[in-house]
């Protein structure tokens, strides 16, 4: 049984604060101060476990990862075969059940990574890579005639695709009234839709059966 030492329980508890602030509040608007109001902790004490609220946002984005490889692994564990149609379906839900990690992305991921220590990033890099190991894993099972530099194509065009997903699905109403005043349609798809087309046509359009 694994013992979860008092720090990593503080630690948590920082995050999971963050977390939630960050459901109805924006990144910029949460400071050390928003989350030791909301922890029992005093400002001080916070900087004893994360040196800058980009930390601890950067750990959230860290567990994002890991819990988006985690249903991913879950895909390989459940079905021996997927069509390319059932594939972009299990793929496209995986993402439509991480708004944070999407919202992180198309939103704050520059700002946290120029303002982080090294450690800190290559912690969260490490995670990236699993998420990149992840995805060319579910290729490699699920299309086996694929080969390495089709799979490595998919994905540098699927994860750079996803920065996008959150503020397409999630149009504001003041985007709305702007985009009808210009004269623009505006999508009312979810992330789903939007990741479903896009992981289908890249198969389609490498002729992958």
């Amino acid at each position: 049984m694994t013992t979860i030492s008092h720090g990593d329980k503080r630690k948590s508890e920082i995050v999971r604060a963050c977390r939630e602030l960050y459901q109805t509040m924006s990144f910029k608007d949460i400071t050390i101060k928003e989350i030791s109001e909301y922890t029992s902790f005093s400002r001080p004490s916070i900087y004893n476990y994360f040196a800058t609220k980009e930390s601890i946002f950067l750990e959230i984005f860290r567990e994002e990862y890991a819990r988006w490889c985690d249903d991913m692994d879950g895909i390989v564990k459940k079905y021996s075969k997927l069509s390319v149609k059932s594939f972009a379906d299990k793929l496209a839900q995986t993402l439509e059940n991480r708004p944070v990690l999407l919202k992180l992305l198309s939103m704050n991921l520059y700002d946290l990574e120029e303002s982080c220590s090294l450690d800190d990033l290559t912690v969260f890099k490490q995670e990236y890579k699993r998420a990149l190991d992840t995805v060319e894993c579910l290729l490699a099972v699920y299309f086996p005639r694929m080969s390495k530099s089709a799979r490595n194509q998919f994905i540098y065009i699927f994860f750079p695709f996803m920065f996008g997903l959150y503020p397409y699905a999630n149009v504001t109403q003041k985007q709305k009234e702007a985009m009808i005043s210009a004269g623009i349609k505006f999508p009312t798809k979810r992330v789903y839709d939007f990741a479903y087309q896009t992981i289908f046509s890249l198969l389609n359009n490498q002729g992958v059966k």
